[in-house]
């Protein structure tokens, strides 16, 4: 049956692992997202492992030679625990296929269910309970929404989390 196994691979080598099993005939997995990286007061987005130093192989054990990943050019080795390598347990390598956008990044915050102008009441905190309008989100974990305080519209920021639609 097969299954995904884990691969620790050399140190910044998880593309190079990955091209080099896949060209050996392994089914491989990377999972990537985009993070933010600043630097000398710039911002850009750069692809990056969500799991530094590790890819995935699925594979029935039973019938493929696993033991040649090991010497496989960019990787360093498969996870065992005993004699053999470890199964991922099921459904978590799908999970992370799933939540993968066009591009083949992996969403790792969650999506906004919200739209511009809808209105939104906060859940939790010192402002639980009060009613506003979703503006936009600020960051990966935050938002902006538009609450009426002392007679006029104020932009505030909160967690995504402590929101909920108004019904």
């Amino acid at each position: 049956m097969k299954m995904w196994y884990a691969v620790q691979t050399r140190v910044r080598s998880e593309k190079l692992a990955l091209v080099n099993l896949r060209r050996q005939g392994y089914e491989a997995y990377l999972p990537v997202y985009n993070k933010r990286r600043r630097h000398a007061r710039r911002t850009d987005w750069v692809a990056t492992p969500l799991f530094p130093r590790y890819l995935f192989v699925q594979m029935d054990i039973d019938v493929i030679a696993w033991g040649a990943i090991n010497s496989t050019i960019g990787a360093q080795n498969i996870v065992c625990f005993g004699d053999g390598p470890a199964a991922m347990p099921v459904g978590i390598i799908e999970e992370i296929i799933a939540r993968e956008d066009d591009a083949g990044m992996v969403q790792s915050r969650p999506i906004i269910p919200f739209k511009p102008g809808e209105e939104v009441r906060i859940t939790e905190g010192a402002m639980c309970d009060q009613v506003g309008l979703f503006d936009c989100a600020a960051d990966e974990e935050r938002v902006y929404i538009l609450l009426n305080l002392l007679g006029r519209q104020v932009r505030v920021r909160v967690s995504g989390e402590q929101l909920a639609a108004c019904a």
